[in-house]
Parts: C-alpha cells; structure tokens; sequence
C-alpha cells in the first residue's frame, strides 16, 4: 500500500505518523524530548535528543503500520512540522549551545522563551512597516528578538553559528541536507515578505542585525519555497538513522500549528460547498477558524485578500495555504495554563492519588466532580458565577499583543477542597473559551465572518473543554475524524511532494475528514457567557487601573 509519513514535533514529544492516502492512520509512535530551563524566562532544547526521538518515533511508527497491514507500506513522501524554536547550526553541522552558560548540546531556544522580552520591547519602539505584517507588534516568541538577543549576549556563538534555523527548516535540512527555507517558517516568525519574495534589509539595519544584511541573509535563508513544494529527498544518512530508504521525497515544513490548521480546515462540514479553488470556496473558508490547542494555542484563518487585524499576527503571504492569506491568533498558555491550575492546588495531590487509583486522568476525575455538582444548578457554567479568571498568566499573544500582561483571579475563598478545585478549573477553562471569543471577534471586525471553529489538539480530548468553547464564543465546533490532526497535517505536505496528490487542496479534500459537530447553547446559557466575558474584558482594565496606580506611587517615591 502506497503510504506517507507526518512527522511532528511539539514542546514535549516527537511524533510520527503513517497515513494511507486517504488519510486512515495505519501507525504512530511518539517519543518524549526534554527541556531545560537554567534561568527564569529561559526555555531551552537539544536538537540531537530531537532527531533521536523523531527516529525512534518513525521507526516504532512504520512497524506498527506494517504489523496492521500485514506487510510494510511504500512510502511515497515524508512531511514535517515543529515547533517555531530557534535552532543554531556550525559551520560543520555541530550543534552552537545557545545556554547563558554554554551547557553543551543546547542549541534551541524554544518558542516560549522570554529571554528577548527588552530586545522585543526595542524593536516595537521603532516604525518599522515591517511590523505591519506582525499584527502591529513584534512578539518575544518570534526570531528576530532573540537574534538580537544572541547577538547582544552571546556574541562567540553568534559569531561561530553558519545557520540559523526555525526547528521545521532544521528537521528538513537534517533530512535531506537542504538548506532550503519554509514560507510558513520566515514569513510567520522572521518578518520574510511573502508576498514581495524578500527579506526587508532596512529593518535588519535598523534593529542591529546588519550582520546578516550584509552577508546576503545567508545564514538565515536565500532559498525560501512555498508550501506543497519539495525541499529535497532523503538522504542516505537519514534513511539509515530512520529505517527508510533514501531518495523519499521531503515536503517543505510548516509549523506544527499550521500542519494541525491544514489537516482540519478543509473538512467538508454539513452543507457546505467545500473549499475548491474558487471563490465559493475562498468563501467558505472565511467562516473557518481553525483552533490547534495544546500547551498554547493557536487560532487561524485565511482569506484571498490580507486583512490587517491589530493585534493578530499576519496576514502572512501563503503561510497556510498557497494563494490565501493567513491571520493568526494565539494564548500563550492554554494547556500549561489549566496543568498550573491543577497541580498547584491545594486539593491536587489527593485528586491525582484517587485517579491514579481508578486508572483514570484527574481531568476524567474533575469532569466527573463538576457533573455531581451541576446537578443543583440549571447548567454547568453557573457553578463560576461568582469566580473569575483572567488567564494572560504568560502574557498576551492576541489580540492584546502585551506579553507583560499577568493573571488575575477573583472570587476566592478560605476553601480549598475538591469541589474549589473542580470549579476553579471550569472557571480557567472558561477564561480560555473567552480569550478565542475576544480573537474572533477581533477578526471579524476585519472582513471574516467565522461562525466556525475546526478544533484539534490536546484540548479536543476534553468534553468541557468543548462544550465550553462553544457556548461561550456562540460558534459550532467541528472535531476532526482523525484525531491527530497536526500529524495529519504534516503527512498532506508529504503527500504532495511524493505526488500522491496533485496539491495542498486537494490532499485536504482526498485526506481531511469531519467529525463530531458540538452545537452552541442558546438563551440562558448564552446571556450568562455575555455576562461572564464581560467581566474578562473589565478585568484587562482593571489591571491596567491597577498598574496606572502604582506607576503613580513610582513617581512619587
């Protein structure tokens, strides 16, 4: 059987995925990779653990596809997505520590690291068009501030460094040797000009890159290609470290929350008319949000002509799908969010013995806790009625675009037993729901019209997580029939560069399939949301009354 492979890696893991070309799963594999954190702020990988793990992960995965099918697939095409970290490369391949104090092997700053907060805060106080395309403001979680970072800091490693990779461009250059860039990649975290092919070398100068100006940008990409192209084919040192064999075509990479939005948005939902190309399609797709939840979460939606939404990331020439237009959302912490809230609760570490003991999930046993106590109530949101959750713990991606942005709570008592816990994690949850609401409405003031959310991700996996999101952002919610979405997504672009489809739109429609479809809430339920996400949209103003206050009493001292 023809096959392909999606490989993904995210904050945690390595995944990999064997895919027919209909898009049936026939194996997966996930290995776990590490993260160090010498400092506050400072989030760190090794790119070795990461090929390590990615090679065990399709090694593991493609016997399993064999062991189901009865013999081993032929496998046509090889696609990756990653995380957008930074990965630093010498001259002769060998890793460049990116660690404050040089540990060996630590060559990737990851995406959450906030090391660049004062470079990022730098560049914002420039007028830089540049930052037009960046939803008005550059991100600490984007490259080009923790360039300046290195540059500044680590002044040796900067100089020894011969490349500079976001992490999908490095997996496909370790595959295949090419030192090709993604679109998605330069376009989305390195402010490339899609739409105008170049990289804005007055912006480097300006921000204190020059360096790479005057070298040509060669260390951070001359060859940049589109989505649904090849990068190169597998090497015969890769083949061997994967059990493949060489010569497999390689797609160009996205990054993982882009992969998931490919491998969702496309579903045919209900009556709709399909997304062809051709403005019926292009259409229908304004409707479409695609929502990738994990340990942030990221919010997409494309269109044929660029919108510029303030504080939303884009619109990004082709990042997504070629031809369209791409506007990103994104909470920082999601997942990391609602895991802090539990674990650091006074009631967690009895929850977590009790399931353990019952062979559940403490998310299973909190769900089940919350629905005991929802039977006194008319619906289960009324249970947060006088609890309140800004959830900016990590700053704000969109639409505020304010990474020094904190949480906040209200409604807190001297309780803190398993019930407190149980409605202190639907109240998260429900701050979560309300921050995806604050970006679809900011998009819609733009031009889109999104009355639908395709959702995947580690969120998708939680009926409150689900039932929440819709009632309170008044949208349906599409869950995609293959589960594993992002790998869904990685093995489309795999797919199109081993010609087992013709492109991008095309793979979506032959291997993207809906699923469950969770209808909002109406009337009551609906008007105590609009209550409850008026109290998140005062709370941003609270806290800035707040800080105004304090700023006064600087000055005074």
């Amino acid at each position: 059987m023809d096959a392909v492979i999606g490989i993904d890696v995210g904050s945690g893991s390595a995944r990999a995925g064997v895919f027919a070309a209909d898009g049936r799963m026939l194996g997966q594999h996930s290995r776990p990779i590490r993260q160090w954190r010498p400092r506050p702020g400072f989030v760190q990988q090794s790119s070795s653990d990461i090929w390590g793990a990615v090679c065990a992960a399709v090694r593991e995965a493609t016997a399993r596809a064999a062991a189901a099918l009865g013999e081993a697939p032929a496998i046509r095409g090889i696609g990756f997505d990653a995380t957008c970290s930074l990965v630093l490369v010498g001259e002769n391949g060998e890793p460049v520590s990116v660690d404050p104090d040089d540990a060996p092997d630590q060559d990737v700053v990851m995406w959450m690291d906030h090391r660049a907060d004062a470079e990022a805060r730098a560049i914002n106080q420039g007028d830089h068009p540049v930052l037009r395309f960046v939803g008005g403001r550059i991100s600490l979680e984007m490259q080009t501030p923790k360039l300046c970072w290195l540059r500044r800091h680590k002044p040796e490693a900067w100089r020894r460094t011969a490349a500079f990779f976001d992490l999908p461009d490095w997996l496909t250059w370790r595959a295949t040797g090419s030192d090709s860039r993604s679109l998605c990649s330069v376009v989305c975290k390195w402010t490339y000009l899609g739409h105008e092919n170049r990289w804005d070398e007055d912006y480097f100068r300006r921000i204190g890159l020059d360096d790479l100006a005057n070298e040509g940008f060669e260390r951070i990409g001359t060859d940049v290609r589109a989505l649904g192209a090849t990068a190169g084919t597998l090497t015969a040192r890769a083949s061997a470290e994967l059990g493949l064999p060489a010569g497999i075509p390689v797609g160009v990479s996205a990054i993982d929350a882009h992969a998931g939005g490919i491998g969702t948005i496309g579903a045919t939902v209900g009556g709709d008319m399909g997304i062809g190309d051709d403005a019926a399609g292009n259409e229908a797709l304004s409707r479409r949000l695609a929502l990738v939840g994990g340990t942030s979460s990221c919010h997409m939606a494309v269109s044929a002509e660029a919108r510029f939404v303030p504080g939303v990331w884009g619109p990004y020439a082709g990042a997504m799908l070629p031809g369209l237009w791409l506007n990103e959302g994104g909470q920082s912490a999601t997942g990391s969010l609602v895991d802090h809230v539990i674990t650091t609760h006074a009631a967690y570490a009895d929850l977590k013995r009790d399931a353990d003991g019952e062979g559940c999930s403490v998310y299973e046993l909190l769900n089940r806790v919350l629905e005991e106590m929802a039977a006194s109530v008319p619906f289960p949101a009324l249970l947060t009625r006088e609890l309140h959750v800004m959830p900016d713990f990590h700053g704000n991606r969109s639409p505020r675009a304010d990474a020094s942005l904190r949480g906040m709570i209200s409604g807190l008592t001297l309780q803190a037993g398993r019930q407190d816990l149980a409605r202190l994690y639907l109240a998260t949850i429900q701050a979560i729901a309300y921050g995806t609401r604050h970006i679809i409405e900011t998009m819609n003031e733009q031009g889109y019209r999104i009355d639908t959310v395709l959702a995947s991700g580690g969120g998708t996996k939680n009926p409150v997580f689900l039932r929440e999101h819709a009632d309170a952002t008044g949208c349906r919610l599409v869950l995609p029939r293959e589960p594993e979405a992002v790998l869904l997504g990685a093995a489309i672009l795999g797919g199109v560069a081993g010609g087992v489809h013709p492109g991008i739109r095309e793979a979506m429609a032959a291997m993207s399939r809906a699923g469950d479809v969770i209808e909002p809430a109406t009337a009551a339920v609906r008007e105590y949301h609009d209550a409850k996400y008026a109290v998140f949209r005062r709370m941003f103003d609270d806290q800035m009354a707040y800080r105004a206050l304090m700023q006064a009493a600087s000055a005074g001292s």
